[in-house]
């Protein structure tokens, strides 16, 4: 039955995007197929490049697996995935993702044991993303294949172990420690589309008999609002003639739900993780700062006859070792690497919290204004992620010889069109707890100082160094 034929007087638009959400769950079977052809070039690419040898600077994205894989993973895959949590919400995890695919195939078999409370803490969102983008770094997951395998086919094996334990045809691992799970959750809010249950249709149908729907990421389907925690898979659509998909305002999720949905440990991820800890992540190849550092420490320990530290034969998995392409991590370039990534969070996650307190402080406000205020900066820290990994798309068409006259300005729009984005959401968050011009201005102020020592981050890796 068609949700659509429940809602006759629905404009047109509206019908067609409750047609569509309909579709999906009518055809969950291409669903599935989808899905497992996505695992099958996951599996390809994640795999094959790490059983052949690492290719010299003559091999080409479409005369070299590895290279190709690269440009797939780390060139397209991960920047248009964060794209799309913008533009359509979760529909990657509920339509594309192998890992998703794989961990709720999996609990078929599972063992069913109830999910313990470790599992349900909330930073886990946060320390899964800090721990694999330092952890990347120190094994350069963006240049070579073992070391994506090591990261990304961990992840997948955790999924599914942990799709074996906890859960029967559920997401556990999706829903709680996925690495990206926090991410995606940010940036969706943000997304014009969503899956949305009616209170009164579903109060309306209680009493009548409605089969049962699986909702794999474990979300409360009453109550169902928000794009934040939905895969958008459509197979709700439908369900107790009450849930559809709906278009909304981009911002109507942040300014509207903010304050009941904002917490600590979103907050944490979002400041210290998606924007300090991405921003050192991406720059130490080009930063001076890190190389000054190095060469005065270098100094010291040579002065002092401490010489291990030069010791460069760890292993590959844990610091990067490629000695045949002269690419090799020491202890101390690994340890001046933590520090660098580790220093930049704390700094300017530190600068931009305290900016955000003060503004706080200003509007007379408390702890719970501060986490809503600070998800006015989810646009600006998306698109740092966007044009930093979109960094090794432009490396790599550099090689293909592909014009690169469009990459700056776009750049520069991009950071821009994000900053206006954010000032504006700020503003609308100030003006709700304040009916004071003055302070409201001062509190907006404070914010539009936080934005622009991110942007000179930015500035300062694509136009200073």
């Amino acid at each position: 039955m068609q949700i659509i034929s429940f809602h006759p007087k629905l404009p047109s638009s509206r019908q067609r995007l409750a047609g569509l959400g309909e579709a999906m769950r009518r055809h969950r079977a291409w669903i599935i197929g989808l899905q497992w052809l996505v695992v099958l070039a996951y599996a390809i690419l994640l795999i094959g490049p790490a059983m052949l040898p690492v290719p010299d600077e003559t091999a080409h994205v479409f005369t070299n697996l590895t290279v190709f894989a690269q440009f797939a993973f780390w060139g397209i895959w991960w920047p248009f995935v964060l794209l799309s949590m913008v533009l359509l919400g979760r529909v990657w995890c509920g339509v594309l993702c192998p890992e998703g695919a794989l961990t709720e195939f999996a609990s078929r078999w599972s063992l069913n044991r109830p999910i313990p409370r470790w599992l349900r803490w909330g930073g886990w969102p946060f320390v899964a993303f800090a721990g694999t983008t330092i952890y990347g770094q120190l094994i350069s997951v963006y240049q070579y294949p073992k070391a994506v395998l090591v990261v990304l086919g961990g992840s997948t094996i955790a999924a599914v172990i942990m799709g074996l334990l906890y859960a029967r045809e559920k997401r556990v691992w999706c829903r709680y420690m996925c690495p990206v799970n926090g991410v995606f959750g940010l940036l969706a809010k943000l997304a014009p589309l969503h899956f949305r249950a009616d209170e009164a249709a579903w109060k309306a149908s209680l009493g009548t008999r409605t089969p049962a729907v699986n909702c794999a990421p474990l979300l409360p389907l009453r109550t169902l609002d928000s794009a934040s925690d939905c895969h958008s898979c459509g197979r709700c659509s439908g369900h107790r003639n009450a849930i559809q998909l709906e278009g909304r305002l981009p911002n109507s999720e942040i300014l509207g739900q903010g304050r009941q949905d904002a917490n600590l440990w979103q907050s944490l991820l979002l400041i210290f993780g998606m924007i300090g800890l991405a921003m050192g992540a991406f720059e130490w190849s080009a930063s001076p700062w890190l190389i000054h550092t190095k060469q005065y420490l270098a100094e010291w320990l040579i002065e002092r006859d401490i010489l291990w530290p030069f010791n460069d034969s760890a292993p590959w998995w844990l610091l990067t070792h490629y000695p045949e392409l002269n690419d090799s991590f020491s202890w101390l370039d690994g340890a001046v690497l933590l520090g660098y990534m580790l220093g930049n969070m704390l700094v300017l996650g530190g600068i931009v919290t305290g900016l955000l307190m003060l503004a706080t402080r200003i509007l007379g406000a408390g702890r719970t204004v501060f986490h809503h205020l600070a998800l006015s900066l989810v646009p600006l820290a998306g698109c740092g992620l966007f044009v930093g990994l979109t960094a090794t798309t432009v490396t790599l068409l550099k090689a293909e010889h592909v014009p690169l006259f469009w990459v700056s300005p776009t750049r520069a729009i991009l950071l821009a069109t994000a900053t206006l984005w954010t000032l504006y959401l700020g503003w609308r968050i100030c003006s709700q707890y304040s009916n004071t011009l003055t302070r409201c201005t001062l509190a907006w102020l404070c914010l539009t100082l936080a934005c622009g020592v991110i942007d000179l981050g930015w500035i300062t890796w694509f136009w200073l160094w």
